[in-house]
């Protein structure tokens, strides 16, 4: 049996550096979005402009990567408080606890860890 409430911190702590994370890319856009509008930035032909467009596109990457972390970590523990968490989502079978503690926010077991597993037993005809 999986110690949920060892995990349930993981995940908490987890969510709060994402969250932070989250907050800072945000002053970072913001940041870069202002001093943008305040400069006569044209980033065609400014050798700099390309440079903020590149750091505009990065952090909203990085944004985005992090939404999806946060929304991963918040289904964890949703299956911590409705007692399935450890068990994969797919064929209920305990996830291996060394596999919880590389990704706690897994819902998947080993083998249904790839994409390719995960569809074929989706997509069986019925």
């Amino acid at each position: 049996m999986v110690d949920a409430e060892r995990f349930r911190l993981l995940l908490e702590e987890e969510r709060d550096r994402k969250l932070e994370l989250l907050k800072a890319l945000q002053s970072d856009i913001s940041s870069v979005s202002l001093a943008r509008q305040d400069s006569n930035v044209d980033d065609e032909h400014d050798p700099e402009g390309s440079t903020i467009a590149f750091e505009l596109s990065q952090a909203s990457a990085l944004m985005d990567q992090s939404r999806v972390g946060l929304d991963q970590i918040n289904a964890a523990l949703e299956r911590i408080a409705s007692g399935s968490y450890g068990l994969c989502e797919i064929c209920a079978v305990a996830i291996p606890e060394g596999r919880l503690e590389a990704r706690p926010w897994t819902p998947f077991c080993v083998k249904h860890a790839s994409g390719k597993s995960r569809n074929s037993v989706w997509m069986k005809p019925g």
